[in-house]
């Protein structure tokens, strides 16, 4: 457990979850390095043939519903924005601008999510880049290598199969949602789970069924 392990982390602004799983980063063992990737959630699913979970009249109310708890459950302060879903683009790009550290990720998350700001509208964008630190951002986020930046960082979670945020990837392994927190902190303590018999007979199963 004394070796240093790297992990890629990806995560689009627009989900709540992402914001949650972030706020318990302190339940990941020190020697792990989390590499922080923002990706646009949109193309996963365009890619993938999905829809958000905001795209589904019921499943939105659950959704923010299920956040709202989740947020209560694990005692992290939480305020959904004025409208969801939103743009993310720029609040991604910022990321980028300001260098990708985990405080700059984690003060954008924290103005949404945390203190419920609007940062869609160029206001909002703008008073999201001077909470930040970094009014330079309102310029910064339109510079031709940052939108190279996300968009190279979406694509490369397709090629490993990302299909939603946030997930985790760890040495050929996916673990997407908050929920999946406690499951990822198991596996980089033992690789025995999924190493299991039941674990492998199940990732091996075969399609029983397609919907045509």
């Amino acid at each position: 457990m004394s070796a240093s392990r790297t992990a890629a982390w990806f995560f689009d602004f627009v989900s709540p979850f992402a914001y949650l799983q972030l706020e318990q980063f302190g339940r990941l063992p020190s020697t792990l390095t989390v590499e922080l990737r923002p990706v646009v959630l949109g193309a996963l699913l365009n890619h993938w043939g999905q829809k958000g979970p905001a795209e589904i009249p019921a499943k939105r109310i659950l959704t923010y519903r299920h956040a709202q708890f989740r947020a209560e459950q694990l005692g992290i302060r939480y305020r959904m924005p004025p409208a969801h879903p939103f743009n993310p683009i720029k609040p991604l790009r910022l990321a980028i601008a300001m260098g990708g550290s985990l405080d700059a990720v984690r003060r954008i998350f924290r103005h949404i999510w945390r203190d419920g700001h609007e940062v869609a509208s160029p206001q909002g964008f703008a008073a999201l880049c001077e909470a930040v630190g970094f009014p330079q951002g309102v310029i910064a986020v339109e510079e031709t290598s940052v939108k190279q930046a996300l968009r190279a960082h979406t694509d490369h979670a397709i090629t490993l199969g990302v299909f939603g945020v946030p997930t985790f990837a760890f040495d050929g392994e996916l673990f997407w949602g908050e929920d999946a927190t406690a499951l990822f902190v198991r596996c980089l303590e033992s690789g025995a789970w999924l190493a299991s018999a039941e674990v492998r007979r199940i990732s091996a199963l075969p399609v029983g069924i397609q919907r045509g």
